[in-house]
């Protein structure tokens, strides 16, 4: 189902479509909590994986990293093909392939499966950041901006968080762990195609002008509101953000980018810290620890949502520096608290760059760039999340996890400093105070009488 056409009665008269129900925001998060439910189920199971195939840390981070780079390729085109074809005509296929990864995870015999599983998922991944987040934004609208950004943020992390918990509960209670965990996913991304194939999405701007079509604004003899010009060029290139808006980008991503860095070393290498340290491979633990890291994440994100962006940045800088300093006390004296307390902190200091970097692109880019700018926020992100946890798992082959993670955790304070250091002296020159922007979009673009 294709996104509708604006009705011709409202746009003769100027009053454009008639905003969707607020249950329809809410709605429209759940396609992106059920995928990203897909990108972390299989966490708990990797030691399952690990006996029956046989392969070392170093290779478990690589089949982490499959799903990178399937998430980065895809980001190269998902976001302008959902701004020029409309979000459904991305996320329908996206989650036909998050159903064929269900079905290749519950079957795998081998690391390559495992590969393609991941790769799969990546893809389904990276159309949902970009179309699907745009989505839950378009179905919000301008007048319901700052929910629109705060349940696709949430709806992120917030699925990250229940995939491991889900799959840790299922493997444990009940017979077949994999297919069962699998069987469960496929039914939750079932309902997520209904809810795409339903969503009250209106056509891109693109899209009615090809057919012929005249804006409601021109018609209505008012001027366009929060445009760019549209996309030009290759569909497959590295996303960018509207002019003007890179700094906006790169301020996000200063304390996005080492965030979402620091729960994937979690994700990925958390459960062989926890064997470590607790001498326990289950995977309720595991999968509880990945939970409780991601509900934090929701958590903060909720209980900030009134912050100013320039703040929400800096305090996740600041979350992230002392998410690394706790994991490194961990490592050097087998404390379960501190490894606790370093992913509730990583989960904490992830939402909030990620609400703050939304909330900044959301004020200020036009919808018919939206998914596009969120492609390349989420690009930004996951290039040090692929490539850091990877290159420490290899290192912790070679020298041993404790010192490994060491290791990464320096060069993630590192990063955290240098990037809450950034906001704090370049934040106040695009940064407003939470809830100031709304009016903005409606103000006048003559000179008042």
């Amino acid at each position: 189902m294709s996104e509708t056409q604006t009705d011709p009665a409202r746009r003769r008269t100027g009053t454009g479509p008639r905003p969707a129900p607020t249950w329809w925001v809410w709605l429209a998060a759940w396609p992106v909590t059920a995928v990203f439910v897909l990108s972390n189920v299989a966490t708990p199971l990797y030691a399952l994986w690990q006996r029956d195939i046989g392969f070392s840390k170093g290779t478990l981070t690589v089949v982490f990293a499959f799903y990178i780079v399937g998430l980065l390729g895809s980001l190269l085109v998902s976001g302008v093909a959902a701004d020029r074809l409309g979000r459904k005509r991305v996320l329908l296929p996206a989650l036909g392939l998050a159903l064929a990864a269900c079905a290749i995870f519950a079957t795998a015999q081998s690391v390559a499966a495992l590969f393609a599983a991941r790769l799969f998922t990546g893809i389904a991944v990276g159309a949902v950041v970009s179309a699907g987040m745009a989505a839950v934004s378009d179905v919000a609208g301008t007048a319901r901006a700052r929910l629109g950004a705060l349940l696709a943020s949430c709806a992120m992390v917030f699925g990250a968080g229940l995939g491991p918990l889900l799959a840790g509960v299922l493997s444990e209670t009940l017979p077949a762990p994999t297919v069962t965990v699998f069987a469960v996913e496929a039914a939750l991304l079932a309902t997520a195609v209904l809810a795409v194939a339903r969503m009250p999405l209106h056509r891109p701007a693109a899209v009615r002008q090809t057919a012929g079509e005249v804006s409601e604004s021109a018609e209505a003899g008012r001027p366009e509101e929060r445009r760019a010009e549209p996309a030009r060029g290759s569909w497959v290139r590295l996303p960018r953000v509207p002019q003007g808006n890179g700094l906006r980008l790169a301020l996000g991503l200063a304390v996005f980018a080492p965030g979402i860095t620091a729960t994937s070393f979690v994700l990925s290498l958390g459960p062989s810290l926890l064997s470590g340290l607790l001498d326990t491979t289950s995977r309720v633990v595991a999968g509880a620890i990945a939970c409780a890291m991601f509900l934090a994440a929701t958590g903060v994100q909720f209980l900030v949502q009134r912050l100013g962006r320039r703040a929400m940045l800096v305090a996740g800088a600041a979350a992230i520096a002392a998410s690394m300093a706790a994991l490194i006390a961990a490592v050097h004296t087998s404390n379960v608290p501190a490894l606790l307390a370093a992913a509730l902190l990583a989960g904490a200091g992830q939402g909030l760059g990620q609400l703050g970097g939304l909330s900044l692109l959301n004020a200020s880019v036009p919808p018919d760039r939206l998914a596009e700018a969120n492609a390349a926020f989420n690009v930004g992100g996951y290039l040090p999340a692929g490539t850091l946890p990877v290159a420490t798992g290899y290192l912790s082959d070679a020298i041993g996890l404790a010192s490994g993670t060491t290791a990464f955790g320096i060069a993630l304070i590192t990063l955290a400093v240098a990037g809450g250091i950034v906001v704090l002296t370049t934040g106040r020159r695009v940064t407003e105070p939470a809830g100031t922007r709304a009016p903005d979009r409606h103000r006048r673009t003559h000179p008042p009488r």
